[in-house]
């Protein structure tokens, strides 16, 4: 981040999140969240374990460890978040255009496993 460059903040994260398609304003858990058809891609992580000023994404398990491999100083995970495919960003950390596109693969993530959801209920119910 820049000297004179805004810091993140769920702010930042509500204004770059609501340009995707579908996107829109909610809760999850009590906490500031973006979703896209009722599912949560994005929120403020608000477990004991994450450090204050995280941001908890939705992304696959591969993109996960990819992430927290290349930039740990950014990208980090507790015990709480291990099992679920969430990746926890220290927003002090991001750069908006690494958030931007974060975003954007988080909305894809849910998007497409929705779609793979209703694909596999379709099947079961033949």
């Amino acid at each position: 981040m820049g000297k004179h460059a805004e810091p993140i903040t769920f702010h930042t994260v509500r204004t770059i999140g609501l340009k995707l398609q579908g996107a829109e304003d909610g809760t999850a858990y009590g906490s500031p969240a973006l979703k896209v058809n009722g599912h949560m891609f994005a929120c403020m992580a608000i477990n004991k374990s994450a450090e204050p000023e995280t941001l908890a994404v939705r992304v696959p398990f591969d993109q996960r460890h990819d992430l927290l491999t290349e930039a740990p100083e950014t990208y980090y995970l507790t015990d709480h978040y291990v099992d679920y495919p969430v990746v926890l960003v220290r927003l002090a950390r991001i750069q908006r255009d690494a958030l931007a596109d974060l975003l954007r693969a988080a909305h894809h993530f849910v998007t497409a496993e929705k779609r793979r959801l209703r694909k596999t209920r379709r099947r079961r119910l033949r």
